[in-house]
Parts: C-alpha cells; sequence; structure tokens
C-alpha cells in the first residue's frame, strides 16, 4: 500500500492538481496534513484526507486529527501544531503510541524528514509552496507494501525522487 502525503500548500491548488495526476495511479490513500488554505468543499482536496492547519482556522470543517485504517495500517494524520512539535516531538509520539498508530503523517515546520520511534513510523513531507531546511518543495510517498521494509520517497514539486531525503526503515 502506497500512500501520498502533503502539507503546507498554503493556497496552491495547481500544484495539488498535478500531484494528484502524477500519482494517481500508483497510490492508493492520499493525505494532507493541513494549511491547505482551501474549503473543505474544493474539488483539488476531493481526493485526500485532510485536516486542519493553524492557517486553515476559518475553515472548521476540517477536523484537528484523523485515524485512518487502510489494509490493516493506522495512519494517524495531524497538522503539528497542536502537539507543538517546532520545540519537540514527544506529545506527538505519545499520542501516536495511544492511538496505536503505525504511521503519523504531520506538517506545520515545513521540513521534510522522516524517522521511527518506538516502531512507529512518523513523516512530515514537508511543504510544496514554502519549504524550510532546503530549497526543494517537497511531499512524500510512503510505501507500506512490505511491513518488514517501509520505503519513504520524497519528491520535489516536479515529481522528481529527492534521493538525500529518501530512507527506508526496517521493522
Amino acid at each position: 500500500m502506497k500512500i501520498l502525503i502533503v502539507s503546507d500548500s498554503h493556497g496552491l491548488t495547481n500544484e495539488l492538481e498535478q500531484i494528484v495526476e502524477r500519482h494517481k495511479d500508483e497510490v492508493g490513500t492520499m493525505v494532507h496534513c493541513g494549511d491547505s488554505e482551501l474549503s473543505a468543499d474544493d474539488v483539488v482536496l476531493s481526493p485526500f484526507h485532510n485536516v486542519q492547519g493553524n492557517m486553515d482556522l476559518s475553515h472548521k470543517e476540517f477536523s484537528n486529527e484523523k485515524l485512518i485504517e487502510e489494509n490493516g495500517v493506522r495512519i494517524f494524520l495531524t497538522h503539528g501544531h497542536l502537539y507543538n512539535i517546532k520545540m519537540s516531538y514527544m506529545k506527538l509520539a505519545y499520542k501516536a503510541e495511544e492511538k496505536r498508530a503505525d504511521l503519523v503523517c504531520f506538517g506545520h515546520s515545513h521540513v521534510a524528514e522522516s524517522f521511527e520511534k518506538d516502531g512507529i513510523i512518523f513523516i512530515n513531507p514537508g511543504s510544496i509552496r514554502l519549504p524550510r531546511g532546503h530549497v526543494e518543495k517537497t511531499y512524500a510517498i510512503c510505501d507500506f507494501g512490505n511491513r518488514t521494509n517501509v520505503k519513504i520517497r520524497f519528491y520535489n514539486i516536479e515529481g522528481k525522487e529527492i534521493s538525500k531525503l529518501s530512507t527506508n526503515f526496517q521493522r
């Protein structure tokens, strides 16, 4: 099972449509980790499971977090601002453990990264509008097809893999 993960698009629509079109036949699930700054009924967001970011406060249609189960994989989706992720991942890790998540998708910091803590994989896809920490505008695809070798691939806005960010996790 492959999961497309985007975050912090801050009003972009054409770029989201291009990413969806590029990967629609490759992935089974698409998530947006907040700060789309679009309304919940915007057709551009229809392929995505969405959560509310700190810049989406006028769009109360989004929930602050979601737990999605796809093919036996529990995905916890949140923006991250309510867990103070710019200071520490501790609160987010506790919540992920409480939710019995296999995968946590979050945004907010605009920094593309992935890591594993206590058997849970955490992915921040970065931002497709305003990246921090590097120059590429990024999104990610998580391949959870093989439960013992989970592949995380980061891509730039044009769809080229950024190998220095991509990684595999052995479980």
